[in-house]
């Protein structure tokens, strides 16, 4: 049954009220749902920082913004590749010197349907790395400066997590064996969700409720997420199916992320997105959330690869 808590439209911008003082994080907020997210926010006063790998398109995106909302619009990007540990570390240093206040941090960024295997520049699988890895580097680096702000950690995820091997490959996390574009995808969105499933458990476990995490997933939206990184094929599947009922804008599509960014008395154990057709499209509220997206022996034992591979130890 769909959430009905918003009313019949579900969720939208218009229960947003002034944003002055507020400071708002997107990874990849050039384009799509991550632009729109940060359009719907700066309409309302607030501050966004971007960060984006690419520092044309992101001076492209900011001079649009501007354009739209005048000069004094307080938009900025800092360069972050999150394939890269090392741009992580560096984008999140420039956060922490130049960024007092952080309310949400929105891990919106993310690569899909590689056509074939990729490796990172440390050596990860392109859409684990990118996808959860680089996420959960940045988010650790600047935890602090989240809870010293009574913040939110806001993850992106995607459907995409229950239409795979609904667990993680432990014995083969690069899928070097049995690589396939989409049960690949399907597993960096699923680790996504755990970490921030599990970083809601030692939150809680720590008796810490100054920063709250949010999982939101965008529908099937119109953005350039599978025509920058799918094969043709998918590119042209995609492009057929965007002319359907059963795709919705970019702009629908950034709701659940700016919902969980600002929305009082969410659920943090819950999965927020579209509710109507197959959960694909419609009004925006609470949906489906199945078990394996947070079985507490995988999430444990994935935080702690994690934290390896990255080189990074949470202190929460």
């Amino acid at each position: 049954m769909a959430d009905t808590t918003f009313g019949p439209k579900g969720w939208t911008p218009e229960r947003l009220g002034n944003l002055n003082g507020k400071t708002y994080l997107i990874t990849g907020a050039n384009a799509g749902a991550g632009f729109q997210a940060a359009r719907t926010l700066l309409n309302k006063g607030a501050k966004v920082v971007m960060l984006n790998r690419s520092a044309q398109k992101s001076q492209a995106a900011v001079a649009e913004l501007k354009n739209e909302f005048g000069a004094s619009a307080d938009v900025s990007f800092v360069r972050m590749d999150l394939a890269s540990l090392s741009s992580v570390r560096e984008a999140a240093a420039e956060v922490l010197k130049t960024v007092p206040q952080i309310d949400a941090l929105i891990c919106n960024a993310a690569i899909a349907q590689v056509p074939t295997q990729k490796l990172t520049e440390d050596g990860f699988e392109s859409m684990l790395g990118t996808n959860h890895y680089g996420h959960f580097l940045l988010c650790g680096l600047l935890f602090e400066r989240i809870e010293a702000s009574k913040g939110r950690i806001v993850v992106v995820s995607s459907l995409g997590y229950n239409m795979g091997i609904k667990t993680i490959q432990f014995d083969d996390m690069n899928w070097d064996k049995n690589y396939h574009q989409n049960k690949t995808y399907s597993q960096s969105k699923l680790a996504q969700m755990m970490f921030a499933y599990e970083l809601q458990d030692r939150l809680a476990a720590a008796s810490k409720s100054d920063v709250e995490v949010y999982v939101c997933h965008p529908g099937s939206s119109r953005t350039s997420l599978i025509t920058t990184s799918g094969n043709l094929a998918t590119r042209i599947m995609f492009r057929l199916m965007s002319l359907s009922p059963l795709v919705q804008s970019a702009e629908k599509g950034s709701w659940p992320e700016v919902m969980c960014a600002t929305e009082q008395g969410l659920e943090q154990r819950a999965l927020y997105g579209p509710t109507s057709r197959m959960e694909f499209v419609g009004p925006v509220g609470k949906g489906t959330l199945h078990p394996h997206a947070y079985d507490k022996a995988i999430m444990t034992k994935l935080w702690d690869i994690s934290e390896k591979a990255t080189g990074f130890n949470w202190r929460v």
